[in-house]
C-alpha cells in the first residue's frame, strides 16, 4: 500500500503568503519561505505553493518565490499559478519545482497537458480543478473561481488523464477557507473514476477531516489555514491518521 501524503498549500500574492474562504476576502498570512521551512521542520510531505492572481493579472507565477521556496525546503514542491506554456512550466521547473500545477490553460488548451507531458514527463504534470457545486452536479471553475463553466468535473478529470496529467489537484471552492471539512462525496466521485492521485484541497479542518479525506479514496490531502496560524501540525494530523489505521510517512 502506498503511503497517504499529508500537503501544505501556501497561496501566494505579490510574493507574499495569503488567505480567504471561497476565493474571496483574501488577506496577508506572511512571508512563503519561513512557512515552508517550518513545515518541513514539522514533518509535511509535499508543498504547493500557487501565485493565485497570475492568471487573473495575465502574467506568469513569481519564479522568484518558488526559488526562494525551494531553497528554503526538502520536500517535492508544486508550483503554479498563470501557466499558460510549455515556456512557464520551464521557468518554473527550472527554479526550483519537482511538478507544475496547470488549471484554466488546461481547460482552454487541452493540447498543453499533452505537450507537457511529452516534454517534461506525466510525473510533472499537476492537473489543478476548482470545482464548484450547482444543482446535483459538480463543475469545474477556472481563473481563479471567476468563471464557470459547465464542463463535469469528472468528464474532465478523465480527459486530463487521457492527454497525459500524472496527478489531480482537486480543490471545492464551496469548501475553501471554511473549515468545514472536505467535500467527501467530490472527493469519492472522482476517486473513482480516475486512475491518478488524488490530492484533496478546501476545507482541512480538524486532524480527522484529513483521514476522512483519505479513506474517502484520496491518495493526499491538503491544508492551509489549519497549518498556517498553529491549529495543527503535521505530525499531529498524521499522528491520527496511523490511528484510524491509515499507512503515512513518518
Amino acid at each position: 500500500m502506498t503511503a497517504k501524503r499529508i500537503v501544505a498549500c501556501l497561496d501566494v500574492r505579490a510574493r507574499r503568503v495569503v488567505k480567504g474562504r471561497q476565493f474571496q476576502a483574501i488577506r496577508d498570512a506572511g512571508d512563503p519561505a519561513e512557512y515552508a521551512a517550518r513545515y518541513c521542520a514539522g514533518g509535511i510531505d509535499e508543498l504547493v505553493l500557487l501565485d493565485i492572481s497570475a492568471t487573473l493579472e495575465d502574467r506568469a507565477a513569481c519564479w522568484a518565490t518558488v526559488r526562494d521556496v525551494g531553497r528554503a525546503v526538502n520536500v517535492p514542491l508544486t508550483a503554479g499559478g498563470g501557466v499558460r506554456s510549455l515556456q512557464d512550466i520551464d521557468a518554473l521547473l527550472n527554479a526550483g519545482a519537482d511538478k507544475v500545477a496547470i488549471n484554466s490553460a488546461a481547460v482552454e488548451k487541452p493540447e498543453l497537458l499533452s505537450q507537457a507531458a511529452n516534454r517534461f514527463g506525466s510525473q510533472c504534470v499537476v492537473l489543478s480543478v476548482d470545482v464548484r457545486r450547482s444543482g446535483a452536479g459538480t463543475y469545474v471553475a477556472t481563473r481563479s473561481g471567476v468563471a464557470d463553466t459547465a464542463i463535469p468535473a469528472a468528464e474532465w478529470i478523465v480527459r486530463a488523464q487521457e492527454l497525459g496529467a500524472g496527478e489531480v489537484l482537486l480543490t471545492s471552492i464551496d469548501r475553501d477557507g471554511t473549515s468545514g471539512g472536505f467535500d467527501l462525496p467530490l472527493i469519492r466521485e472522482i476517486s473513482n473514476v480516475t486512475r491518478l492521485p488524488v490530492i484533496a484541497s478546501g476545507g482541512a479542518a480538524g486532524a480527522d477531516s484529513f483521514a476522512d479525506a483519505l479513506l474517502c479514496g484520496a491518495d493526499a490531502a491538503l491544508g492551509a489555514s489549519v497549518f498556517h496560524y498553529g491549529a495543527m501540525t503535521p505530525a499531529q494530523v498524521k499522528n491520527v491518521c496511523a490511528a484510524r489505521g491509515l499507512q503515512v510517512r513518518q
